[in-house]
């Protein structure tokens, strides 16, 4: 049997293309988020803040 640590994921973000490191993502149930804004479903309308991307949920 083959055993692999999964250390990055992709933002549960559906407009973010990023990955997250699991260990500093925002964990929600069933979800990875890179950012609050990410997490919080951009409730406020703001980007995730990181260089370049253009995701508002």
């Amino acid at each position: 049997m083959i055993s692999v640590a999964v250390e990055q994921a992709k933002c549960a973000c559906p407009d973010r293309v990023g990955i997250v490191d699991i260990s500093r993502g925002i964990r929600q149930v069933g979800r990875i988020c890179c950012d609050d804004a990410c997490a919080g479903h951009h409730e406020d309308g703001a980007g995730c803040h990181h260089a370049g991307c253009t995701c508002h949920g």
